[in-house]
């Protein structure tokens, strides 16, 4: 027996738990990004990836809220400031991880409230945290925006300029064990 869904038929929350729960596994990019103004914000993303090597590419997606359709702040802070870090996450930060994803005014530190520690990066203005064990600080290259409704989401194209790894999670060969990432 078979389920099939017509697209166009389909509610956008469903669409959601089915293209989420279908393509996996995914990796998590845990982004800081700064508005104009200086005001720290970090947020999860499921939907991530590396794309290219040479330039080095990764790329993740803000999706809008569906029940306002707003979008949010990690987006509205890369169209002001165009720079990022995008962080892995692990096993033991995941709760710290999630809390961040609580929808905080955008002039909380969530930094402070999630209990991660700030990193001055090196070539961008937005923080990398201790914590994870990866960090990546990138320039945005592009933001194409993939719809206007809720669940509509915006591409955003990272290079990665700089690569932050602790050395914990290497192997003897200085290769990343991807069983030490957890």
């Amino acid at each position: 027996m078979i389920k099939t869904i017509n697209i166009a038929e389909g509610e956008t929350a469903n669409l959601y738990q089915y293209l989420s729960a279908a393509v996996t596994p995914r990796p998590i990019a845990f982004v800081s990004t700064i508005d104009a103004k200086g005001n720290k914000n970090l947020s999860p993303f499921s939907f991530f990836n590396v794309f290219s090597i040479n330039p080095p590419i990764l790329v993740f997606s803000p999706v809008r809220r569906v029940r306002n359709n707003t979008s949010k702040h990690t987006l509205d802070n890369l169209h002001q400031v165009k720079e990022c870090v995008i962080s892995l996450v692990t096993e033991e930060i995941v709760q710290q991880v999630s809390l961040s994803s609580c929808d905080f005014d955008a002039k909380i530190n969530e930094f402070e409230k999630a209990g991660f520690t700030e990193v001055k990066s090196d070539l961008v203005e937005p923080a990398r945290i201790k914590e994870s064990p990866i960090n990546f600080e990138c320039k945005i290259n592009d933001i194409i925006n993939l719809g206007q409704e809720g669940g509509a989401g915006s591409l955003v194209i990272c290079e990665a300029l700089k690569i932050h790894i602790n050395k914990k999670v290497l192997d003897k060969n200085e290769k990343i064990d991807p069983f030490k990432l957890n």
